[in-house]
Parts: structure tokens; C-alpha cells; sequence
């Protein structure tokens, strides 16, 4: 890796450079370092207008960032924090060797717990505050794998008991403990999801953003509250952990920190064997806008680093990569000794006084309580900006040869005899050697020290955590308004023309007018608020912006025109669905995290939701997420010219496997009133953990008006709406449509009538995921009950078990296909598969083969079949409506 001090350029006047230097010396020691850097800021913008700057890496010398002298005294006991960090190391290791040695294959991490055990304690015992009635209480982003060193905790708090320690990854018989952070598994302990990769660090980005957007609308008061995320190096790959860094600088989110554990190891490896990961970050993250604090070496260092007068470590820090620390790491003293030290006899002489056990003990600044409390503290203290604390730890911190900083450590499950001995005696823990080898867990006597010292510090901090409130309190609700007055205009439409996407947009317009339920919607839009017919919502509400608006917009004298304003109701979070997603979960948990139920109505592209960033609305149903997630434009044929990558024929299919997501594809403005009203009572009144994605189109047609007792079929998914032919004589089908698809499965039973003589009944489908499951319900009690009268399902009341069944939309055949196990008649799918095609609606259709000529002729065929109608009449439609099997079909590549 090359440094600075490797850069060709000669220097060509060394004394003069000397003098440059002591002067900035002179100054930091003469005015202090706030004066000595004002003027290298000062410099640094003269040498930016004048050109002179190189480009180079902005990242300072691999040192800590807080001096000694900055440092300050240090708050707690360090003696009973360092017991406690012991014991609570000690349990995480035996919770997960325990259950790998009953059980086996159960998986769990101890190296990551290990490697960021102090990081966590200082957050405890100083940091983290809890939520009280008068206090809202901080946010933490755990580390994932760090699980078991959380659970461990909490079993000393005596929130969670030996019973499920010893269940650790055992939650099917229940009682047992979740792998990682996972809300919806233990719904009063974890407040966030943390598990994929990635999501963590977007996501506490956003929820600081949104506690600021609370403020900002006078909905809560979110002063003094701080989001916390503790992250591993590795993590920081995952390109949705960088996603939202210029954000929080932007916005000058000082309300939050990131705190990266660097043990500078993956699963498999090094992070940057050949290179310097904590650079790299700090890089990263100081172009990005935020302040940078490292904590690389603990207090045993200080007093080398005051004898080194030629900065000769921070040569050798430099010129060492992380795939030579971790072997460092992994080594004893004495080849720290001749590998590092012994280098160079300038750094040897450094350390010639030291015994190997004193240089073996050389901690890194991620184990020493002091150097992270500083960093805490300075991360706390800092305003204007966004802090990260770049934190230099060793994986497996404890473990010894069986795992310190070794390859091996993210998968060790198991420790030997040996390597718990050595376990026990390093962090000198009052075990026997019969607890030691049967992995007891260790509880310390109620009235000791580390008990009453860990309660205290809590108690100071307003409780324990984490722990998640599952209801919002009772005078935080808001009664949603009735829907004839945000949507009279969808239930009595009497044929006027308008698409769903437009009718959703005046809801949303409708329900922003009710003076007591309107504050309460978040309207989230990523950058494509005039495409949804959304403008007329930036006068009316605003655009949040954090400063209001600083600038006249082009477009000032318009009655729509672009107005941001710090109180601002709609967030337009620009080309990000990853993060306009963060962001409505953000809303969307309010609810919980904040005490205040909110909203949140995301609308969007629909090809760009659930295909792409369907991981972090996963995690969002983890976390009991409440709102709407509108998938506009919707459909492979109704987005009429765009093609492939825009056309959505597979959101319903990804949607339906989201337990707590309750999807539904209307035709009508009606339906979409009717599915508007039931989810908003349903999470905004009766406090039920689901959401809804709902796809609208941009289709216009004509809109009929809600007929008589529809209502249940619609939240439902099925029900009637036409029928052609009622003689008994008729050969009859059933023909389903669902979304936009419907009006040509109503026009095929207008031909099936008008020129076969086969009569038809009409369903509208609102949600065939909602039917499955219904249907599937029913099944399993037949299944258990047998002595039970049998149960029928919606499904079923409404098609009957006969008549044969034809189901066509806009998505793939799968979509349809979730209910037809439940169906013993003939059942045909109709759908989009394939690739998507730019053209017209109607060639789009008869292309992908679920237009009303093509639904026709399922139903033809299906008749011929069943030995309803003659083979005759199959011909002669083929042969009316041009059709050919020389056709290659759609979904062939």
C-alpha cells in the first residue's frame, strides 16, 4: 500500500519544510487545536482556488484521532466495567457452545461478540438512554452477530431467562432465542432488524432523518434523542450501508453516529489483506460529509507513541496491510516482536525495554473503555454533522488459539477444554474448572458488585435495553375519516374516466384535508411525484427540506410549483428506491419507536419495489411495518410504450410470499376506496401489524360506481360483477380479470355470448395472494379438524367446485395459479410471462395472449374439453380471430 511518505516528489527544500511544520506545531501548542485547525482549513481552501490541490485521499495517520490530552478522565469504574464485559463475554460463548454441543448445527456467532464486547459496554453503561415517559429514548442498530453478547446481557438484567439462553436458535417449540435482531420473532425485545447486510446502516440514516422530519412537523418531540448503529468493516461493502452517507452529511444529521467495529475480518478472510480498510472508511466517509473519529491503539500504546519523536509507528503503521495485522493478531508477543518491531531498529529500540507478555497485552483501541469513551463522548458532543467512529478491534478478542484473529473465528462454534481455560483465566473470571468444562453460565450474586454497578448505570440511563413497545399509546390515536369524504367521487364515479393511479392521488389529496387524521400521512415519493399526478401536493403540503428553501424556483409563478419548506409533509427522496423504502419504514414504525402512528403512503414505479429492493422490504415486515406501498404504473401491458425493464409482471408473485403483506390488484376506483378504508382502519385504529401493497395503473377508462355489498368480497378478493347468458341450457365459465386486465375479461364474455352462445359469469379478483391464503386456512383445519363440519373457502362460496375457470392478469401465470390447487374444476391461467415489449396496450395483450380474443378462446377450449361445446367451435374461433400456433409464444427466448 502506498503512503504519503512514498510520493516521488522529492523534497527539494527540506529546512524551509521544517519551518512550515513548526509553526503549525507552535500554533496547536501555543492557541490550542480549534486555532491550529482553522488555519489548515484555512490553507486548504487557498490551495483548492488556486489549483494547487493533488486529489489525494483525504485520511489522516493510522493513529487515534483523540489526543491523550484530549482524552479527559474517564466516568465509570473501570475495574467492575472490565468483570462485567468479561462475564458477558463468557456467557455469549458458553450460550452458543452449549447449544452446538446439545444440539448440534445450530449455528451462532462468537468471534463478532468477542471482537465488540467493550464497544457495546461503554454504549450501556454510558450512552445508550432508554425510553422513559418523559424521554423517547435512543435508537441502537446492533451489530447483527453480536446477538448472543445482547441476549447475554439481558439475562443479568433479568429480562431474559436461563431457559432461553438455553434455547439459544431454538424458537420452534418456543421460548427460544432469534439468530439475529428480529422484531417480529420477539416483538417486546428487538426494535430493529439488522440481519441482511446492508439494510442496518440505510436504515438508521433514515430513521435519523425521519426523527428530525417529526420535529420539523411538530408531531413528536425528538430533542436529544440518537440513533446508534454498531456495524462490522466487512458490512460497509454492502453498497445499501453507503447509500444513505451523503444524506446524512446533507442534512446535517448530528443525532447520529455509526460506530464500525474494525477486526478487519470477513466470514472468509482478511476485509483488505492487501490494503488498509479504516483508511479506505475514513476516506469514504470524510468525502462524504461526516466527521471521522478513529480509535486504533488502547492506553498501553500511549507511552511508545510519547517516546516516538520521529513518528517512526506511523511509518510502520502505514506500511503494514490488514492481512498482515490479522496475522500480528493472531500471534504472541514474541513475533510481534520480530515481525513488526524488530523491522526496523528505530521501532525495535521502542520497545527493547518490554517483556513479550507486556507486548502481547498491546490492546487495540477497540478494547480499551477509556479510547471508546472519548470517542462516544466526542461523537455525542459534535455538531453540524454526522459522526463515525472507526473502531480497530481483533475478531475473536479472548479466544485465543482457537480462534483470535484467525481465519477460522466467524465460524467457530465450538471451543476445546484448553482454549476455555485460557478464556477463563485471561479475563480472570471466578469459575471452577468443572463450570469452565461443563460451559456454565455464570451469574454473579444479586448483591455484588458488577449486579449493582450494572443495574445503576441503566437506571441512570432511564432502563434497559433493547426493548420495543408493541402499541401506540391510546391518546396518540387518530380516528381515520370517513370515506365519503376523501372518496365519494370513486364510490359514485358513474362511468367517469380516470385511472386507479389518479383516483389513489385524490384520496391521498382528500384524507391531507381531514384537520385531525391529515398530519398523520407521509406522503414518499422517489423523484416521480409529477409522473404519479402528485404536484398539486407540493403547494398544498410542501416538500420537507430540512433548511426550507433557499432558492426562487423556476417555476415560482405556477400554480404547482416546486415549494420545499422546513415543515414540509412530503418527502421526495430523489432517485433512491432503496432509499425512499428506508424511509417509509421509518414512518411506517412510528408508530412503535416513536409513540406516534403515522402513515406512511410510498408510491412508485412498481417494477422498481419488490424487484428491487425486495430484501429491505422484507426487513421492513420483520419489524411489523404499518402503511401503503403503492405500485404505480402497474402491470407488463398497461404502461403502454415503455418495455422491458419498466414493465412490472411478477411484483404480485414476490409480494405474496411476505406473510404480513396483503396484496391487491383493483380495476376500479371503487375497490381501491373500499381496500383504502379497510387497511387504514385496520393499522391506524385497530393497531394490526400489516401493510398493503397496492398496484394502481395509469390506464384511463370508465369508472362504474360501488354496487350494493360488494364491500366484503373485495377485502376478500373475489366477487361478482357482470354476467353474460343465464339460460341453464348454455355451456357457461367462469371468467376471472384482475386490474386493468378485467375490462377485457368483460369484453370476452361479450363475445362468448354475442357470437358462440356460451354464457359466462364475471369476477373481479382483487387479490389472488389473499385468496390462497384464505383457502389454505380452510384446508389445514379439514386437514386437523376431520371431525369438523367441512369448511368451504371464500374461493370455493363464491366459484363453486363445476363450472370451469379462466383467470387472466396483467402479471405472470403464477399469480393466478396460487389458488387453483383450491379449485377441482378445470382451471386455465392466462398471463404475461416473459420479457416485456415496448408497444401499444392492445398489441402488448394480443402478444402476450390475454387479450379478450385470447381469454375467449381459453374459455372455448376449455369447453371442448369438458365436452361442453363441439371441437368445431374452436376452429372457427381460431380461425375469426386470426390467430396461429405458427406464433412463437411470449414467453420463449
Amino acid at each position: 500500500m502506498q503512503t504519503r511518505s512514498q510520493n516521488p516528489q522529492a523534497d527539494i527544500d527540506p529546512a524551509e519544510t521544517q519551518e512550515w511544520l513548526d509553526a503549525l506545531i507552535s500554533t496547536k501548542e501555543a492557541a490550542g487545536d480549534e486555532r491550529a485547525q482553522f488555519i489548515l482549513k484555512a490553507l486548504e481552501e487557498t490551495a483548492r482556488v488556486e489549483g494547487l490541490l493533488t486529489g489525494e485521499q483525504p485520511y489522516s495517520s493510522y493513529r487515534n484521532t483523540i489526543s491523550v490530552e484530549q482524552q479527559g478522565s474517564y466516568p465509570g469504574n473501570l475495574e467492575i466495567e472490565n468483570r462485567l464485559t468479561s462475564i458477558i463475554r463468557w456467557n455469549a460463548l458458553a450460550t452458543v457452545v452449549r447449544a452446538n454441543e446439545a444440539y448440534g448445527g445450530l449455528g451462532g456467532h462468537i468471534a463478532s461478540y468477542a471482537s465488540a464486547a467493550e464497544i457495546f459496554e461503554v454504549g450501556f453503561n454510558h450512552f445508550f438512554k432508554a425510553r422513559t415517559d418523559e424521554f423517547g429514548g435512543d435508537l441502537v442498530y446492533y451489530q447483527p452477530h453480536s446477538a448472543p453478547g445482547i441476549y447475554a446481557r439481558a439475562y443479568l438484567e433479568g429480562r431474559l431467562s436461563r431457559e432461553q439462553l438455553d434455547n439459544y436458535r431454538q424458537e420452534v417449540a418456543g421460548n427460544g432465542l432469534c439468530s439475529y435482531p428480529h422484531p417480529w420473532l420477539m416483538p417486546d425485545f428487538w426494535q430493529v432488524p439488522t440481519g441482511s447486510m446492508g439494510i442496518g446502516p440505510l436504515s438508521a440514516v433514515y430513521q435519523a432523518r425521519y426523527m428530525r422530519y417529526l420535529q420539523a412537523r411538530g408531531l413528536g418531540n425528538t430533542e436529544g434523542r440518537h440513533v446508534w448503529g454498531v456495524y462490522g468493516d466487512g458490512e460497509m461493502d454492502e453498497p445499501e450501508s453507503i447509500a444513505g452517507l451523503t444524506l446524512a452529511a446533507r442534512e446535517g444529521l448530528d443525532n447520529l453516529t455509526f460506530i464500525i467495529n474494525c477486526n478487519l475480518q470477513r466470514l472468509d478472510g482478511p476485509v483488505r489483506g492487501n490494503g488498509q480498510v479504516i483508511q479506505e472508511l475514513e476516506s469514504l466517509f470524510i468525502g462524504a460529509g461526516w466527521n471521522v473519529i478513529k480509535v486504533l491503539w488502547g492506553s498501553e500504546w500511549d507511552e511508545i507513541f510519547s517516546r516516538d519523536k520521529e513518528n517512526i509507528l506511523l511509518s510502520r503503521f502505514a506500511g503494514t496491510v490488514d492481512g498482515q495485522y490479522q496475522n500480528l493478531g493472531a500471534k504472541d508477543g514474541d513475533y510481534n516482536r520480530e515481525k513488526f518491531f524488530n523491522a526496523d531498529p528505530r521501532s525495535a529500540a521502542l520497545v527493547e525495554h518490554m517483556t513479550e507478555a507486556e507486548i502481547n497485552n498491546l490492546k487495540r483501541g477497540g478494547h480499551d473503555f477509556r479510547k471508546l469513551y472519548a470517542a462516544f463522548a466526542a461523537a455525542k458532543a459534535h455538531k453540524g454533522r454526522p459522526t463515525v467512529i472507526l473502531a480497530k478491534t481483533k475478531k475473536g478478542y479472548g479466544m485465543g488459539g482457537a480462534g483470535e484473529s484467525r481465519m477460522i473465528a466467524h465460524q467457530a462454534k465450538k471451543l476445546d477444554t484448553d482454549a476455555l481455560f485460557q478464556f477463563r483465566d485471561r479475563f480472570e473470571l471466578p469459575m471452577t474448572d468443572e463450570d469452565v468444562e461443563n460451559m456454565r453460565i455464570f451469574t454473579p450474586d444479586a448483591d455484588s458488585e458488577e449486579m449493582q454497578y450494572l443495574h445503576e448505570r441503566r437506571k441512570v440511563l432511564g432502563g434497559y435495553m433493547p426493548a420495543r413497545v408493541r402499541k401506540a399509546p391510546e391518546p396518540a390515536l387518530a380516528k381515520v375519516p370517513d370515506i365519503t369524504k376523501y372518496a365519494k367521487f370513486a364510490l359514485e364515479a358513474n362511468g367517469k374516466e380516470m385511472s386507479t393511479t389518479m383516483a389513489v392521488v385524490r384520496m391521498m389529496g382528500g384524507m391531507l384535508k381531514d384537520k385531525a387524521f391529515g398530519p398523520r400521512l407521509v406522503p414518499i415519493v422517489a423523484d416521480e411525484a409529477r409522473t404519479f399526478g402528485m404536484d398539486n401536493l407540493f403547494r398544498q403540503i410542501g416538500i420537507y427540506a430540512p433548511d426550507g428553501q433557499l432558492y426562487e424556483p423556476e417555476d415560482a409563478g405556477s400554480m404547482m410549483y416546486y415549494k420545499e419548506a422546513q415543515n414540509g409533509q412530503l418527502l421526495e427522496e430523489g432517485i433512491t428506491e432503496a432509499g425512499a423504502l428506508s424511509s417509509w419504514t421509518a414512518a411506517a414504525t412510528s408508530y412503535s419507536l416513536h409513540g406516534m402512528p403515522m402513515l406512511p403512503i410510498y408510491i412508485y414505479y412498481s417494477m422498481f419495489g419488490f424487484q428491487r429492493v425486495g430484501d429491505l422490504i422484507w426487513a421492513a415486515a420483520d419489524q411489523r411495518s404499518r402503511g401503503f406501498l403503492l405500485g404505480a404504473t402497474a402491470g407488463r401491458t398497461t404502461l403502454s410504450g415503455e418495455g422491458l425493464q419498466h414493465q412490472d409482471g411478477s411484483s404480485h408473485l414476490i409480494s405474496a410470499t411476505i406473510p404480513n403483506c396483503r396484496s391487491y390488484d383493483p380495476a376500479f376506483a371503487y375497490e381501491l376506496a373500499v381496500i383504502m378504508d379497510h387497511g387504514t382502519k385496520r393499522m391506524m385504529e385497530e393497531q394490526i401489524d400489516e401493510f398493503y401493497y397496492i398496484t394502481v395503473m395509469n390506464e384511463n377508462y370508465a369508472q362504474p360506481s360501488l354496487p350494493n355489498g360488494s364491500e366484503e368480497g373485495i377485502i376478500k378478493g373475489l366477487y361478482k360483477v357482470d354476467e353474460n347468458g343465464s339460460s341453464d341450457t348454455k355451456a357457461k365459465v367462469n371468467l376471472l380479470g384482475a386490474g386493468t386486465i378485467l375490462l377485457e375479461v368483460i369484453e370476452a364474455g361479450k363475445i362468448l355470448e354475442a357470437e358462440f352462445d356460451i354464457a359466462s359469469d364475471i369476477f373481479s379478483v382483487t387479490s389472488f395472494s389473499e385468496l390462497s391464503r384464505d383457502a389454505e386456512q380452510m384446508e389445514r383445519l379439514n386437514r386437523y379438524e376431520p371431525q369438523e363440519k367441512p369448511r368451504t373457502s371464500h374461493l370455493q362460496d363464491t366459484l363453486g367446485t363445476q363450472i370451469p375457470t379462466i383467470a387472466a392478469t396483467d402479471y405472470v401465470r403464477a399469480v393466478p395459479q396460487m389458488i387453483a390447487q383450491y379449485l377441482p374444476q378445470r382451471f386455465v391461467a392466462l398471463g404475461t410471462d416473459g420479457f416485456g415489449r415496448s408497444d401499444q396496450r392492445e398489441a402488448l395483450r394480443a402478444f402476450f395472449e390475454m387479450d379478450r380474443q385470447n381469454i375467449a378462446l381459453a374459455a372455448i377450449e376449455t369447453l371442448v374439453r369438458e365436452g361442453k361445446i363441439d371441437a368445431d367451435v374452436q376452429k372457427q374461433a381460431i380461425e375469426r380471430f386470426g390467430m396461429s400456433a405458427g406464433k412463437p409464444a411470449p414467453w420463449t427466448v
